[in-house]
């Protein structure tokens, strides 16, 4: 068996030297400033690994232990809010926050109201997400958002300093991860049902509703997708980013290939097999751009095929893929696709031939590769996976949170599969968010919301130790900016640990040119 180590010190320092060149084509040379990473040692078993240094503090080994911490980060984060005075401004004008984050209430629509979406007894968040096509088990990710917000409705946590004890209600939609269907689909909540929020899935729909929402000034808390341009709090305030960015996912993989690169006889071929949209091309230009400006650029030549997201197959391009005889694979994809072209390597022989093969954390998340699936195929696997614990292995069968997750699932009536852990993910966030905003000045208002977001530092139980969480307005845009790095082990059926990563606070801003396809 291959020795798997990765060497996370110049993992570190790729991504410090990197990130913010490839992000916003600028020199930051506050990028070069040193900054802890928690690292891990590589691991052989399928527990969670032991970080570098000092470590991460210990989780709680209750519910009663969590629920007393997030009441304490909560407060903090309240009282943070206070004593900086951040807030929407006495005559209504703006909203200020952290890190000289604004926004321009004076140019919200004439008719926009802070408080729509929400009664005393109710607030209606709606969510059109993928539940059939290609793409369905992406489902799972509103179907948790509903079991969580029912668990904590039962609880009456939503209870503001007005004294209003709300319900949250989730009005969960069918887009097909189709932005054609999302976009009337996000019309229909915004103006039929005049809901608080929309939280939407997947960059291409994201894309192509984040301007109305902004103009509208509706909150766009969390969207599933790891795409830079969700970390634009200056042109994009009501929308917040939530997973790691895909760009730095990228260059994670870019600095593997280089540690690599020896172990490959000192030159090696990347393929890559991307979904032709938004997502694709954002992991496409960011690897291209890592690789283009990398010391070892003559030693690595790089090649991509792409599919359309609707694709019933991916034979002929796995075969063209194959036919380059790569040392290492990368599908960037999410869904179906990702056991597909797992499927297509080992019919093909790049199971065998290629030293190397990832998938996306969208394909962690979203396309299941465990034995019933995909039998052994996906053996050998690698991912960096944006760090979340899997509540489906038995690794975590004593994790508080997991364990009491498992129930309100089961209790809601559905069956947990992968994508439920991006679905505790960012509800859990929604759902402290929510509650931080209700003890803010006024109570639960739209712009309250954004202001805890924009805010926002808790220990996320979802996150493997090590991994930290928090946004600081214009300073820091992306909640997370760290991942583990992890392969498959079909033997155990698990995803095994072999390092983490983590640099909070050094993605930067994107200013998204949808035109020319790169931050501005």
């Amino acid at each position: 068996m291959r020795t798997r180590v990765l060497g996370c010190g110049a993992l570190v320092l790729g991504l410090i030297g990197v990130t913010a060149c490839s992000s916003d084509g600028t020199d930051d040379s506050a990028s070069t400033t040193a900054q802890t990473a928690t690292t891990a040692a590589p691991a052989s078993t399928a527990a969670p690994a032991t970080t570098a240094g000092d470590g991460p503090a210990d989780q709680p080994t209750s519910m009663e232990g969590w629920e007393a911490l997030w009441a304490e980060e909560r407060a903090a984060v309240v009282a943070r809010i206070q004593e900086n005075g951040w807030g929407v401004k006495e005559d209504g004008s703006q909203l200020v926050g952290p890190g000289g984050f604004t926004i321009d209430l004076a140019r919200c629509p004439a008719s926009w109201s802070d408080t729509e979406g929400m009664t005393d007894t109710e607030v209606k968040i709606g969510y059109p997400v993928a539940q059939s096509g290609p793409n369905a088990e992406a489902g799972g990710i509103g179907r948790a958002h509903d079991a969580l917000f029912r668990h904590y409705n039962e609880q009456g946590v939503y209870t503001d300093v007005n004294d209003k004890t709300r319900q949250v209600r989730m009005l969960l939609r069918d887009d097909a991860y189709d932005p054609a269907r999302t976009i009337p689909l996000v019309d229909e909540l915004i103006d039929s049902e005049k809901v608080f929020a929309v939280e939407t899935l997947g960059t291409p729909s994201t894309l192509r509703t984040y301007d109305k929402l902004n103009e509208r000034c509706i909150p766009q808390p969390l969207v599933a997708s790891g795409h830079p341009a969700f970390g634009d709090p200056v042109n994009h305030p009501w929308t917040t980013a939530s997973s790691i960015s895909y760009s730095t996912e990228a260059v994670i993989w870019g600095v593997f290939v280089e540690q690599h690169l020896d172990e490959l006889g000192g030159k090696a071929k990347v393929a890559s097999l991307r979904m032709n949209n938004d997502f694709g091309a954002s992991y496409h230009a960011a690897l291209e751009a890592y690789f283009a400006d990398s010391p070892r650029k003559d030693d690595i030549e790089y090649v991509s095929e792409s599919f359309e997201p609707a694709a019933a197959t991916l034979k002929d391009e796995m075969t063209t893929l194959a036919a380059e005889d790569p040392d290492v694979f990368i599908g960037m994809s999410t869904g179906s696709t990702c056991t597909q072209f797992v499927t297509e390597s080992a019919l093909n022989g790049m199971k065998e031939s290629v030293d190397y093969k990832f998938m996306s954390s969208a394909c962690k998340a979203t396309g299941p590769v465990t034995r019933d699936v995909v039998g052994e195929d996906s053996d050998g696997w690698w991912s960096v996976g944006g760090g979340l614990k899997d509540a489906l292995t038995e690794e975590y069968d004593d994790d508080p949170f997991i364990v009491a997750a498992r129930e309100f699932i089961d209790e809601a009536g559905y069956e947990l599969t992968p994508s439920y852990n991006l679905g505790l993910y960012y509800s859990w966030a929604l759902s402290q968010a929510l509650q931080i905003a209700g003890q803010l000045d006024g109570g639960l208002t739209r712009t309250n919301l954004i202001l805890a977001l924009r805010s926002l530092e808790m220990t996320h139980p979802m996150l493997l130790p090590g991994i930290t969480f928090n946004m600081d307005g214009n300073e820091d845009a992306y909640l997370v900016e760290g991942s583990d790095v992890s392969y498959w082990d079909a033997e155990q059926q698990t995803w095994v640990q072999d390092s983490i990563a983590d640099l909070p606070g050094r993605t930067p801003l994107c200013a998204w040119d949808q035109a020319g396809s790169r931050c501005g």
